[in-house]
């Protein structure tokens, strides 16, 4: 028994350190070699070798107008992103758990409406969305946080994903009927018992909802709302460095974003172990 005991220990499945090593260099080379050549581009100067940061220097100086409209597509943005998040999480998550505990028949029906977005293009959309608008508008104004309507149907596919994967990985059935049958009413239920256990895939829900919604540029374009992506273009055309500059910052935001949720998913594991 001790012999096949430390011959199941002894068989290990997948790469080894050194195979691991080489995919993380390898990945790690595939989105660090753009960054850092959008970074040396912005460096550059009028003589060839010659780098400085005057640009990044003059950016955040505050003592040029010329910016205003970047700053001003990067705040849009930023509401955007926060009122996309709260669609996500008021209305996509309640229903995912719903569907979960009261209709699973409906689990395939809104699976499909839910990852119909990405296979639709989004000049398509943006069509069937136009006259939509025309209502958003005299309802709601024209202000470019009404995109986040829009928003909320784009990053419909990515939030879905993350939530049904952490939803699949936990029996929410058992947890809610432990819930009810201690008293707990179905809010508590919700906000106490099942949003601490679905927390991972909420967290990777919200970042990738920011990650989508600071990218995009054709559906705020061709709705003539100002963004970061939409500003951008426009600054880019008298001074490309500049918008490189944000582009950078934009993606290293989200980068930043990635890995503090796995870190907070990774400590909230060791304290659950612990």
């Amino acid at each position: 028994m001790a012999a096949m005991s430390r011959g199941r220990e002894t068989l290990r499945f997948g790469p080894g350190p050194v195979t691991r090593a080489i995919i993380w260099t390898v990945f790690g080379l595939f989105f660090l070699i753009p960054l850092f050549s959008m970074l040396e581009f912005t460096l550059r100067t009028a003589k060839p070798g010659v780098y400085d940061f005057s640009r990044w220097i003059l950016v955040f100086s505050g003592t040029t107008t010329r910016y205003d409209r970047i700053y001003q597509g990067l705040g849009n943005s930023l509401v955007l992103a926060v009122v996309t998040v709260l669609i996500v999480l008021i209305v996509l998550f309640p229903t995912m758990v719903l569907v979960e505990l009261r209709f699973p028949r409906m689990r395939r029906v809104l699976e499909v409406i839910c990852l119909l977005p990405i296979m639709i293009p989004a000049i398509v959309m943006v069509v069937g969305l136009a006259p939509t608008y025309a209502v958003v508008t005299k309802l709601f104004g024209s202000g470019t946080w009404t995109l986040a309507f829009a928003y909320g149907i784009t990053v419909l596919p990515y939030a879905y994903r993350a939530i049904q994967s952490n939803i699949a990985a936990i029996d929410i059935v058992t947890l809610s009927e432990a819930g009810r049958s201690l008293g707990a009413g179905w809010l508590s239920v919700l906000t106490r018992i099942l949003v601490p256990n679905l927390r991972r895939g909420i967290l990777a829900a919200s970042v990738l909802s920011v990650a989508v919604v600071l990218g995009e540029f054709t559906i705020a374009s061709l709705l003539s709302r100002t963004n970061l992506q939409t500003s951008l273009l426009l600054v880019s055309q008298s001074d490309p460095f500049v918008a490189v500059i944000f582009a950078l910052l934009a993606l290293v935001f989200a980068f930043l974003l990635l890995v503090v949720v796995d870190r907070l998913v990774t400590a909230r594991r060791r304290s659950a172990k612990g």
